[in-house]
């Protein structure tokens, strides 16, 4: 299978912006394993400006565009090394692509960027992408790595897009303020009732519910299945891609 993982910034760093290392080790660790089962695998990974604001010990996540870009250019730096580190040691290579609105805009440059990520697959390597958050203005930004996991997803007809985040899957009702919310496990279409379940973000990252909502009808237009899971056990991954029952599946019906 040619697989999407979209990893978000609250499975990446805890609540202070440091990275979760015991989980992002997992997490490396589950990825290298099913890759050497023989699947492609790419992820589209958050945390850069989250990253950088630990690093840069701000007090909060900035607001204003210049500092968000300046913790974007620390935290990303500081997030490769650290998937090179620990793929490495399961003899896996990555690569970087760093991509804005305008590269996914562009035919020839889309084009230009598809081709890559292809070559990139062909050479065995992991592809890691992330929106380029140091020249990104709000008139050209893709928004949320939901989007760009689904832009990503169609851009090489990959079978499956599974987003990790902090959340189980898409529920009835918010699970945090309501006792009786269900976990909806299989979706086979997005509709306007599914949007008007959908809440809000997280405190760590920009997207909530209502961009995976978007992501997954990205998806099913284009002949891609889609699982929203928590990201806080990397296990779910061997599950998730044996078909087994895990958070919310968005898949046509056959």
């Amino acid at each position: 299978m040619r697989i999407v993982i979209k990893i978000g910034t609250s499975t990446l760093a805890h609540a202070t912006g440091h990275l979760n290392i015991r989980r992002v080790e997992e997490i490396c660790k589950v990825i290298s394993d099913i890759k050497n089962a023989g699947h492609e695998i790419i992820l589209v990974s958050s945390g850069a400006i989250g990253m950088g604001v630990g690093k840069l010990a701000l007090s909060a996540r900035p607001t204003d565009i210049p500092t968000k870009q300046a913790a974007a250019a620390v935290g990303q730096c500081e997030l490769m090394y650290t998937y090179d580190k620990l793929f490495g040691e399961y003899n896996h290579t990555v690569g970087q692509l760093l991509i804005t609105g305008a590269d996914i805009e562009s035919e020839q440059r889309h084009h230009n960027f598809s081709n890559t990520l292809n070559r990139l697959l062909s050479l065995g390597a992991i592809p890691i992408i992330n929106e380029n958050d140091t020249v990104a203005t709000e008139e050209i930004v893709i928004g949320d790595n939901d989007t760009l996991g689904a832009i990503v997803a169609g851009s090489i007809r990959a079978d499956l897009l599974v987003l990790l985040s902090d959340i189980d899957g898409l529920y009835t009702a918010d699970p945090r303020s309501n006792p009786n919310a269900r976990l909806i496990t299989n979706v086979n279409e997005v509709t306007d009732e599914l949007y008007a379940l959908a809440g809000g973000g997280g405190k760590q990252g920009t997207g909530g519910m209502v961009t995976k909502l978007d992501a997954a009808r990205i998806c099913l237009s284009c002949g891609c299945d889609m699982v929203i899971a928590n990201g806080d056990d990397p296990q779910h991954l061997y599950d998730i891609i044996d078909g087994k029952a895990v958070g919310t599946r968005f898949a046509k019906e056959k």
